[in-house]
């Protein structure tokens, strides 16, 4: 019995072993990356979605105190991939719909964000270089 139940964990090992012997398609990060996104979205944690935007963006466009006020000045209640589109090598495009309520006012208002991602060869990540949704109500 004990060599049975042996073999076949040694089986099962192999088998799993054997899904990652394939080539992506894409880098494997990228299902992970978009993943985290949203995470950090849906729960508000804009500090932490703030990390996934391209370095050069940053210092490009770095965060104003209002745009961070801003973002506190919401709760995320709802983030749909509307459009996915991973066809050119190294670039994602997405487009969402994220669901919102001003803490203020109580009122839930819907925008659309079209969100661009790169590959980073050399940091061997996703990068987003839309930059954060526009959460303004403008």
């Amino acid at each position: 019995m004990k060599t049975l139940t042996a073999l076949l964990l040694s089986a099962c090992l192999a088998v799993s072993l054997t899904g990652c012997a394939g080539g992506p398609a894409k880098p494997r990060s990228a299902d992970y990356a978009l993943f985290d996104y949203n995470g950090a979205i849906r729960w508000s944690e804009f500090e932490q979605a703030y990390a996934f935007v391209d370095p050069a963006i940053r210092a490009e466009h770095p965060m104003t105190d209002l745009e961070r006020e801003r973002f506190k000045q919401v709760q995320i209640t709802g983030y749909e991939v509307k459009l996915h589109d991973d066809s050119t090598p190294g670039v994602i495009e997405q487009t969402v719909e994220i669901r919102l309520i001003g803490k203020l006012t109580q009122a839930e208002r819907v925008i659309v964000d079209h969100q661009r991602w790169r590959w980073d060869a050399t940091a061997k990540r996703w990068w987003l270089i839309s930059g954060l949704p526009d959460v303004s109500g403008n």
